[in-house]
């Protein structure tokens, strides 16, 4: 939209253009100064503000450098892929945020959602965009398994660690179970021959596989606890104000400026993008189109089933953790009300750099998705939480702006 202004200006002349130009100075210039209040507010979206990392009792490495050296060899290697070719990174690209660009994420096949970064992850009670999963260990699990991502099975798995991990593994876990005798392929589901094969395993060694698969879970977790966001122009604005002296440097621009009074303010954006990592962690219905030839999906409502019958959930026999530990999972919120088509808040740090948006790639661009907040239009299935907004054109803009100075500085920067 901003650039349909701009260029509307041009072809009215330059005199229409300069007017344009003073009308959003004049605008951005009177803006007030900063509320006590509102600096609270915007120091609290700071990544000074982020917290250290909550523990997970549920993965008793999750903090040994072994276990995330182990991790990340993992989260690389392809052969944890019924055809070789796909690794967890394939649609976690760590020069792509950790996610991969596409609407749907490719694996084996494709899937049904976009890959959700895996930067600040750590600090997350739920994972996915329907929560089905409640640690990064356990949400390690489900891509190695699905017949569209990574397409393998446990027995698989189990042999490539006493194959090609044995030192390392054993180095963090203890001595590897016998795994002479087991099945090539075997799993509680997928192909009919996979799941008789594991059917025909006895209790003790389904048992046995399935402590390897948790721990090769809760390596992989070790290491992408570890990934967390840089700091951005915004940061480096935020530091300055809070700090109680005036900017040194024009650190935002006067439309970066109005575009982030906007989202703490009348774009009521910072109502579920909030925190140091800029979002609350929840489920929220959005009023997202739904994606035609793709299965219904009803977001929160399908995780919140799954992850109560999750075997690797932090209640589960292969979790590190003791009942008191999972009040998570003991209290979640499981009416309607949140969970109907509802899906998890992303993360808005470096946004910017990785269109499309929403949960499978409905949303193309972010003066779109903008656009989406400002209509409010019905959900295809339960009811919308948004509200019309009324912004008008250069606010839109505005907000576009500050969105972009959310993204990462790159090293050197000023």
């Amino acid at each position: 939209m901003r650039s349909a202004r701009l260029i509307a200006a041009a072809s009215a002349g330059v005199a229409g253009l300069a007017l344009a130009i003073a009308g959003f100075s004049t605008w951005s210039q009177a803006t007030p100064d900063w509320t006590a209040e509102e600096v609270r507010l915007i120091a609290s979206l700071s990544l000074d503000s982020l917290p250290p990392l909550p523990a997970d009792p549920s993965n008793r490495v999750a903090d040994d450098p072994e276990a995330a050296a182990l991790g990340k060899a993992l989260f690389f290697d392809a052969r944890m892929s019924s055809n070789g070719k796909i690794s967890c990174a394939s649609c976690h690209q760590p020069d792509l945020q950790f996610q991969d660009g596409l609407p749907l994420s490719k694996g084996v096949g494709t899937t049904n959602r976009r890959a959700m970064p895996v930067a600040g992850m750590a600090y997350s009670p739920w994972l996915f965009w329907d929560g089905r999963k409640d640690s990064l260990w356990s949400q390690a699990l489900g891509p190695l398994e699905s017949p569209v991502e990574q397409g393998t099975d446990r027995t698989a798995l189990a042999r490539l660690v006493g194959e090609s991990y044995r030192g390392p593994y054993e180095r963090v876990f203890g001595p590897l179970p016998t795994l002479d005798g087991l099945p090539e392929h075997a799993a509680p589901a997928g192909p009919k021959e996979t799941v008789e094969a594991w059917e025909a395993m006895s209790a003790d060694e389904r048992q046995a596989v399935n402590t390897v698969f948790a721990n090769l879970g809760k390596a992989i977790a070790a290491f992408e606890r570890g990934i967390m966001p840089g700091k951005s122009r915004f940061d480096r604005y935020a530091s300055t104000l809070s700090g109680g002296a005036g900017p040194q440097e024009q650190i935002l621009t006067a439309q970066e400026l109005d575009g982030l009074r906007l989202f703490i303010g009348k774009g009521n954006c910072v109502n579920c993008h909030n925190g140091p990592l800029l979002t609350d962690n929840h489920f929220h219905n959005t009023g997202v189109p739904a994606v035609p030839g793709l299965p219904e999906d009803n977001g929160r409502a399908a995780g919140v089933r799954s992850v109560r019958s999750d075997p690797f959930n932090c209640l589960g026999r292969y979790s590190d953790a003791g009942p008191e530990d999972c009040a998570e999972l003991r209290f979640m919120a499981t009416d309607g009300r949140e969970a109907g088509r509802a899906f998890k808040t992303p993360s808005l740090r470096n946004v910017a750099l990785r269109p499309p948006y929403m949960h499978a790639g409905q949303i193309r661009t972010l003066a779109d998705v903008l656009e989406h907040y400002n209509r409010a239009p019905a959900a295809p299935a339960g009811r919308s939480e948004l509200q019309r907004l009324g912004l008008e054109g250069r606010e839109i803009a505005a907000l576009e702006a500050f969105l972009h100075s959310l993204n990462e500085e790159r090293p050197g920067a000023k």
